[in-house]
């Protein structure tokens, strides 16, 4: 009935018009008060809608205290209704602010004579208890209406009674002897006692109710044998041992001991099932003896079903810490190898299982073990991990059933694991992936190109034996356009073009412009073009999107699809740039120049004020000034040819006494190249601040252009500015660094070629000599060798996260200013929504949000003298964490001066790893401050010559209280 009621809620409400917030609950309110019963639903229906578009405690304030008036004097059916709206909008409780008048039109109906309509209420109850957790009428009314004879009313009260046990520690402790004497008591029929014994698992407030929850508990399994009741008891006693954390290992041995005594298999199945929930919250509470247990009850069992389910455990316990408590501190290790142990035994026995689950469960454990113990009588087992996953990739990957196709998905993960940590089995591993791709249904293929792209962007040594199957296949793909075949299409492209590392051969363009002719749609031609544009293949990519430019529908598709083409053909002149020809260099990046200046006017008007596009532009526009400070730099080397040093250069630099001079008027242009660099790697810093929904792929990418613009100015620096200074320690590359992609590997090896060379030039020869330049460009020209690599984010956005914010007070005309006294402080009150896309926390998730409020006198309207400037500003900054993702706070201003002052109000995001990210928004406000009426009166008395009489002083001084 929840699932029904909520697929309800979602689907009412659509097509409804644009409104602003009061039209909108003014529009619900009409409804509300509509005669027909059909309309009065319809309006409570639609206010889960109305939350979620404004979702400020003013309006949400005001819509439950009307729908409290329709559960205080509606039917039963809307009163239903209400209490799913509730339900549903439960995240947003916490904003009523008038939770004494909402909770008392609720609570007013629990008097009344007809049951259901106490029922309802009692659950209206429970499902406010986050906000009313200690209300001694709400806790008196459950403990009355479990004792009722009507059975809908005590269901009511068990919901009301486990929602208030998990928000209140003293309604838990209060509840819990009653809850006891119930379940004990005979009177009670036993389907009562079934729901009554999981309020149970909220009793973890403290040591002592845990403690007492805990004996009763185990008191209900002894004494009641039944299935039913076993089940629903030790599923109540896990949840209360996970909540509680101190019974952990308590808990898994009496689990244990039910899977391998009680021959019911619904218990070993509700055993096997709690015991995968403490796996995968505790695993490190897990000893050997619990392991060594459940791999023998795993090695005994007769029963596949409960063998998969035991061996899900097992592999979820290999996966962390407890596998490596099991090797260590195993007795007589000395003596025992590797093959001995039970878990080794029972995931060899399993690997070629014929029940695929089971066998692929077997192989993860050997996966995993392979890879977390590196130990020397464990190698073995690598071998039996690689013939074990080629077993069943050539199992699952001719069967396109839902099962098989999972089941290939856990061993690929598992393969692309195991070469990561194992690099010496990957020949064997991607031979085996090759050798299936050709007679793999098409739903396996698209898996397996995923794991083989996966593979050659980690060890790019193995790429190149690839291709030529991989072009074989490509031809014989078929001329189908069913939906596999296409992100076949693309998925196949994909690790060609990861495969074919410095550039596309023309051959390889032709066969995938063919395909794409033959048996592609627009869509997966375009997807095509970006992981092209991705992996640095800015030819194909150009090519592809210039055949897609007549093929969109809309201008703003045009104009993207036109910029994408731009700055593809740029990165394409780039390619052109040779060692030491410095003067075609020049001319290559005036050319590439050119097409993104073309480029970036088409992105500009395929940006909408829904997608502005403002990464993309940051991005690009940051690309532009980089190649723009790189042609100036190479200019200003090659001056030391066109203009050198004056005959005189070496007395100036003697009589000034900065030693630099004498290499005449190099020195002062190289010092703003090296300003201009390190500018841009302030601005490449605030992209990547400003990118909180960008994936790790993306921010790497920014941050190596960061790091090329650091490099050329430390370059600089070394090399001609400062050379006795130069620190070179702090450049040096860490080397255990895990490169993830073929663009950061070049990249990295760039800037340690660049360092050597920099650090060998440095002391030898004085600044500035033809060397030094001679360094510097081919530094230039060898960064801008590296194709760029368009990211994700470039493309896609997979998360999506942006922050409202309200202020108050808040003008009705937002140019108009807030009048304040000077004498008196301004009290800001800040509140903000966070508001998700489809993926909420997908890459980071915030923990906090920083406030940073900042005003700022614009114009002064008294006289004018001079006035210290720290009662000119206000500068605070306060931190608050979302609840529910909401979060309010208060700043306090002074305005001591008179004029009109503008207040920024700037928000920024902290993440759980408590780094700034700058998402915005920025609100700003005007205050005019006006002199209060007595300083007003006093000075006009002055410039009149009037001392102020002393009643009228008197007077003033009161009416100021």
């Amino acid at each position: 009935m929840a699932a029904a009621g909520k697929s309800f809620l979602a689907d009412a409400g659509y097509g409804e018009q644009e409104l602003d917030a009061n039209s909108a609950l003014m529009e619900l309110d009409k409804g509300l008060r509509s005669g027909k019963l059909g309309e009065q639903c319809e309006a409570v229906v639609r206010f889960p809608r109305l939350f979620q578009k404004y979702p400020f405690p003013i309006l949400i304030n005001s819509a439950f205290l009307k729908l409290a008036d329709v559960f205080r004097v509606g039917n039963n059916f809307l009163r239903l209704c209400v209490l799913k709206v509730t339900q549903q909008s439960e995240k947003h409780l916490e904003k009523i602010l008038n939770v004494d008048e909402f909770v008392k039109r609720v609570f007013s109906v629990i008097h009344s004579n007809d049951p259901v309509a106490r029922a309802i209420t009692l659950r209206m109850l429970g499902s406010m208890a986050s906000i009313i957790p200690e209300r001694k009428n709400a806790h008196h009314s459950i403990r009355q209406s479990l004792d009722s004879h009507d059975n809908v009313e005590v269901e009511a009260a068990i919901f009301a009674a486990a929602n208030f046990s998990a928000q209140s520690k003293d309604f838990a402790a209060g509840i819990c002897n009653k809850i006891s004497e119930m379940i004990q008591g005979l009177a009670t029929p036993v389907d009562l006692k079934l729901k009554l014994i999981p309020i149970l698992q909220h009793m973890h407030h403290d040591a002592s109710l845990a403690s007492s929850s805990r004996q009763l508990l185990q008191q209900l399994v002894t004494s009641y044998p039944s299935t039913k009741m076993v089940i629903v008891t030790l599923h109540t006693f896990t949840l209360l041992a996970a909540s509680s954390l101190v019974d952990i290992p308590k808990q898994v041995q009496l689990l244990l001991q039910y899977l391998k005594n009680d021959p019911r298999k619904a218990v070993k199945r509700l055993a096997i099932q709690d015991l995968k929930l403490l796996a995968n919250k505790m695993p490190h509470t897990w000893s050997r003896e619990n392991i060594q247990a459940l791999c023998e009850s795993a090695l005994h069992t007769p029963y596949d079903s409960l063998k998969l389910g035991m061996l899900s455990v097992l592999s979820t316990l290999s996966g962390t810490i407890a596998i490596k408590q099991y090797f260590s501190s195993a007795p007589g290790t000395a003596t025992t190898t590797a093959r001995s142990f039970d878990l080794v035994k029972l995931a060899q026995e399993c690997c070629y299982h014929n029940n695929r689950g089971i066998a692929a469960h077997g192989v993860r454990i050997l996966t995993n073990i392979s890879a977390s113990c590196q130990e020397k009588d464990l190698l073995p087992l690598e071998q039996d991990a690689v013939f074990g996953l080629e077993s069943l990739l050539v199992l699952c990957s001719q069967d396109d059933s839902p099962g098989a196709q999972a089941t290939l998905k856990i061993t690929l993960t598992c393969m692309v694991k195991l070469v990561k940590c194992r690099p010496h089995l990957s020949q064997s591993v991607v031979e085996s992936l090759l050798t299936q791709l050709h007679s793999a249904q098409d739903a396996a293929r698209i898996l397996m190109c995923h794991c083989l792209a996966a593979i050659a962007m980690q060890l790019p040594v193995l790429a190149d034996g690839m291709l030529g199957d991989l072009m074989e296949l490509y031809k014989v793909i078929g001329q189908s356009t069913t939906d596999k075949k296409q992100e076949l299409l693309v998925s196949l492209a994909t690790v060609i073009f990861v495969s074919s590392q410095k550039a596309l051969s023309p051959e390889i363009k032709t066969v995938i412009k063919q395909q794409l002719e033959n048996a592609s749609n627009g869509w997966t031609a375009y997807r095509i073009a970006r992981q092209a544009s991705r992996m640095g293949n800015h030819d194909m990519a150009r090519e592809l999107y210039q055949s897609l430019l007549t093929q969109v529908a809309s201008e703003h598709f045009y104009f993207w699809l036109n910029s994408l083409k731009e700055f593809s053909h740029a990165e394409q002149c780039l390619t052109g740039l040779q060692e030491d020809n410095y003067s075609s260099a020049l001319s290559c990046i005036a050319e590439a120049l050119k097409s993104y200046h073309k480029g970036i006017a088409s992105l500009t008007a395929a940006s909408t004020p829904l997608n502005p596009l403002s990464f993309q532009c940051g991005f690009v526009k940051l690309r532009i000034d980089l190649l723009q400070a790189f042609s100036q730099l190479i200019c200003t080397c090659n001056s030391l040819k066109t203009s050198p040093p004056p005959a005189i250069a070496t007395t100036i630099a003697m009589t000034s006494g900065n030693d630099l001079q004498r290499c005449g008027r190099i020195s002062n242009q190289m010092k703003l190249s090296m300003e201009e660099f390190r500018n841009l790697a302030v601005r490449y810093g605030d992209l990547y601040q400003s990118s909180f929904d960008a994936d790790s792929a993306t921010l790497r990418n920014v941050e190596l252009q960061q790091q090329s613009c650091l490099l050329i100015s430390h370059a600089i620096e070394a090399l001609i500015l400062d050379p006795e200074s130069a620190n070179f320690q702090e450049y040096s590359s860490n080397g255990a660094a895990h490169v993830e992609s073929e663009y950061e590997r070049r990249m990295m090896s760039v800037f340690n070629h660049v360092l050597e060379e920099v650090e060998s030039l440095n002391r030898k020869y004085a600044p500035v000599s033809y060397l030094h330049t001679a360094c510097l460009c081919s530094a230039v020209i060898a960064l801008l060798k590296v194709p760029l690599s368009f990211q994700r984010y470039f493309f896609q956005k997979l998360q999506s996260t942006s922050i409202k914010l309200a202020l108050s007070p808040s003008p009705r005309n937002p140019a108009e200013p807030i009048a304040v006294q000077n004498n008196q402080q301004l009290a800001l009150k800040v509140e903000g929504v966070v508001q998700h896309g489809s993926k909420p926390g997908l890459f980071r998730k915030i923990q906090s949000v920083c406030l940073n409020v900042s005003s700022v006198l614009q114009s002064k309207s008294g006289q004018d003298f001079k006035i210290p400037i720290d009662s000119m500003t206000n500068e605070m900054e306060q931190r608050v964490e979302p609840h529910n993702d909401y979060f309010s706070t208060q700043f306090l201003l002074n305005f001591v001066i008179l004029g009109t002052h503008n207040i920024t109000v700037e928000s920024s995001v902290i993440d759980s790893n408590g780094i700034v990210w700058k998402t915005g928004p920025k609100t700003t406000i005007f205050v005019k401050s006006l002199e209060d009426p007595y300083s007003q009166q006093v000075r006009l008395q002055q410039q009149q010559g009037q001392p102020p009489s002393q009643q009228q002083q008197q007077r003033t001084a009161y009416s100021r209280f």
